[in-house]
């Protein structure tokens, strides 16, 4: 068994990572976390997740959950939070799987210093599909090159914080390279008042908030005559948490490192 930490509990995508767990038959729910000040400190977790007592307390305090034996942690919070659970996993030298988005350059920075001490998994999507459609996308521009122009639009529900999605922006990230152009000066974010011609390298990147879309994520080709469209649509949150425990099971036992979902995958 696979002694699990679940941070963030009380929140959606952490009560769902507290389900799979306990019905996961190779993993154990040993510790459950929530942020300071939290109503469902002190609660049983399975209650918190509406799942029927687990005999776990909530509490704020990872490390003490970490020092019970915990073999890996898995985090779905805040950029903020994560950040600092991951410090405390490199002190206790615990595998962690981040499904948090929206970090900040110098916290992926700092991330990767973690993984310099700790097996870490960050990603910004981990559904089994979506990984897959990060992979098509590099290698259908590839194949096109510079005769099609790329444009890249993601949907989400209206309580999104972070715009444009990390996967989106994950998406731009690999389409740049694969057209041989920078990331960093390539991807346009907006496009407002006179801004005139499209310039032949950029790769736009538009946001649509509404509803309570769970994410869709379409990368144009648009060529001369022709048009080539790569979609993924989510419809449930599950997959995400499958993907998680996927990383989970394969982050144990691997040496200190950054990884993400290709190498789970074996993309």
């Amino acid at each position: 068994m696979i002694r699990t930490v679940v941070t963030g509990v009380a929140g959606r995508m952490g009560s769902s990572t507290v389900r799979f767990v306990r019905d996961s038959g190779d993993l154990q729910l040993v510790g459950a976390t929530e942020r300071l000040g939290s109503a469902s400190l002190g609660l049983d977790v399975g209650l918190v997740c509406r799942l029927g007592a687990m005999e776990i307390p909530v509490e704020d305090d990872l490390a003490k959950a970490v020092r019970r034996g915990a073999d890996v942690v898995i985090d779905f919070t805040s950029p903020e939070a994560s950040l600092r659970h991951a410090r405390i996993c490199a002190e206790l030298e615990v595998p962690l799987v981040i499904g948090t988005t929206g970090f900040s350059a110098q916290a992926r920075a700092e991330l990767c210093e973690v993984g310099k001490q700790i097996p870490l998994l960050a990603a910004p999507n981990m559904s089994v599909g979506v990984n897959v459609m990060i992979k098509l996308a590099a290698q259908a521009a590839q194949v096109l090159g510079e005769a099609f122009d790329v444009e890249i639009t993601e949907i989400h529900h209206r309580g999104k914080k972070d715009a444009p999605s990390g996967t989106a922006l994950r998406l731009g990230e690999v389409v740049a390279v694969a057209l041989g152009r920078d990331p960093a000066t390539d991807l346009r974010l907006t496009r407002a008042g006179q801004i005139g011609e499209r310039a032949a390298k950029e790769i736009g990147l538009q946001a649509v908030r509404g509803g309570d879309v769970v994410g869709e994520h379409t990368v144009f080709y648009l060529g001369a005559g022709e048009r080539l469209e790569i979609t993924h649509r989510a419809t449930s949150r599950d997959q995400f948490v499958l993907g998680a425990l996927r990383a989970a099971r394969f982050l144990v036992g691997r040496p200190p490192g950054i990884y993400d979902m290709n190498a789970v995958l074996g993309l």
